[in-house]
C-alpha cells in the first residue's frame, strides 16, 4: 500500500466501474473474441485482453485486432463489438471480492457512494442491476455529460447529484485517466491496484493513495473515523 499523509474523511466515495467495483473483463473479452472467431481467427489470450478492459472498445479492439480509432475497419469492429457485448454483458461479470463489505462499510460510516464511469449508459443502465450495483447513490455514465474522463465534468456531476461539494468526495479508479479526472475535480484520488491498470504501475500516477484491495480502502477510511468529514 502506498499512501499520502492522512487526509480528512470524505462525505462520499465515487468509483469507476470496470476494474474498480466490477470485474467485467471476462464478458468484454468474450465479445471481442466472438468477433475474431467470426472472422476465422483464433481467440486472443485472455491475459492479453484483461489489462485493456478499462479502455472498453478501444482497448479490446486494439489488443485483439491491432487497430486504433481512425484505422480502416476500426469503426465497423467497434459497432459490432458494442452489439455483441450488449447481448451478453453479465454472463461472467461480477463484483470484486471485498466490494460488498466496502460499500456496506461506507454506508455504516455515514458516507455516500456513487459510480462515475466512461461506460455508455446503453451498457451501464442494464448492467448494474444484473451485477448488484444499481443501489449506488448516483450513476454517471460516459455520455451523461458532454465530456468523459479524464475531463472532470462527470465527477463534478456525480458530486452534484449527491448534493456535495467535490472537495468532500474521493474518487477511486484503476486507470490514469481516473486519477487525472479526480485531481481536476479537486477530489482526493485513490488508485486501486486490484483493477486492470493497463499493465502500468499505478504508483506512478500521482494518486493520493494506491491501495491493493477494497479491504485496504475500507480500513483506510475507518482509520479516519476520529476525524470529522469535510464540511459541505
Amino acid at each position: 500500500m502506498t499512501s499520502s499523509p492522512p487526509l480528512a474523511a470524505p462525505r462520499a466515495v465515487l468509483f469507476d466501474l470496470d476494474g474498480t467495483l466490477a470485474d467485467t473483463a471476462p464478458d468484454l473479452a468474450a465479445a471481442v473474441n466472438y468477433l475474431r472467431t467470426e472472422r476465422g481467427l483464433t481467440p486472443t489470450p485472455y491475459d492479453v485482453l484483461r489489462p485493456t478492459a478499462s479502455a472498453g472498445a478501444r482497448g479490446m479492439i486494439g489488443a485483439a485486432f491491432g487497430l486504433v480509432p481512425g484505422d480502416a475497419g476500426y469503426e465497423e469492429l467497434r459497432v459490432e463489438w458494442f452489439d455483441r457485448y450488449q447481448s451478453a454483458m453479465a454472463v461472467h461479470s461480477t463484483r470484486f471480492d471485498g466490494v460488498d463489505e466496502l460499500l456496506a462499510g461506507l454506508l455504516d460510516a455515514g458516507m455516500a457512494w456513487g459510480i462515475v464511469t466512461n461506460k455508455p449508459a446503453r451498457f451501464t443502465d442494464p448492467l448494474l442491476p444484473q451485477i448488484g450495483l444499481a443501489h449506488a447513490g448516483c450513476i454517471v455514465s460516459g455520455d451523461t455529460t458532454p465530456h468523459a474522463k479524464p475531463h472532470p465534468a462527470p465527477l463534478l456531476e456525480g458530486a452534484r447529484r449527491l448534493g456535495l461539494a467535490p472537495e468532500t468526495c474521493w474518487y477511486v479508479g484503476d486507470d490514469l485517466r481516473d486519477i487525472e479526472a479526480g485531481r481536476a475535480a479537486g477530489m482526493v484520488t485513490v488508485a486501486c491496484a486490484w483493477g486492470y491498470c493497463g499493465n502500468i504501475d499505478p504508483a506512478n500516477w500521482g494518486a493520493d493513495y494506491v491501495l491493493e484491495t477494497p479491504a485496504e480502502l475500507l480500513a483506510t477510511l475507518r482509520g479516519m473515523a476520529g476525524s470529522a468529514p469535510a464540511a459541505i
